[in-house]
């Protein structure tokens, strides 16, 4: 009796072994040099043209911000033009109107100046890579 188990456990395997299983694999590495534009705008997401540029001399300021699921920023707006890339995730950004827009993974947006706003995540953690363009000794939000 033992003989036929180990003989009918041994069949399995070896049928299991004769299944094909797909491999995953990374795609290919670029043969050439590959530009994607991921956003250019003179607006914000929600339609609003962006004035000009505070005065002073420039300053760039990238921020990566680390958010919990299930979580909101507080209602905060900023004076300088800046645009977001999903890295993980998925934020809503809500006005304080009531208008919203959901963004995902992969997605990047330009953000609102100067009108009210927050940050809603989904159910997952959501990381956001933030690129400002402003001008010396202005904050990025208030």
């Amino acid at each position: 009796m033992m003989q036929k188990v180990l003989i009918a456990a041994l069949a399995c395997l070896s049928l299991t072994g004769c299944v094909n299983t797909p491999v995953v694999s990374d795609p290919p590495a670029p043969t050439a040099i590959e530009r994607h534009v991921l956003t250019q705008s003179s607006s914000s997401w929600d339609g609003a043209p962006y004035k000009a540029y505070p005065e002073g001399g420039p300053e760039l300021s990238v921020l990566k911000i680390s958010l919990p699921a299930n979580s909101a920023l507080p209602w905060h707006s900023h004076p300088i033009p800046n645009a977001a890339y999903v890295l993980k995730g998925e934020i809503t950004i809500e006005l304080e109107g009531g208008r919203s827009q959901v963004f995902k993974q992969g997605e990047v947006f330009p953000e609102v100046v100067d009108t009210r706003h927050r940050g809603k995540t989904g159910p997952q953690p959501t990381e956001l890579l933030i690129f400002y363009a402003g001008s010396e000794g202005i904050p990025l939000q208030h």
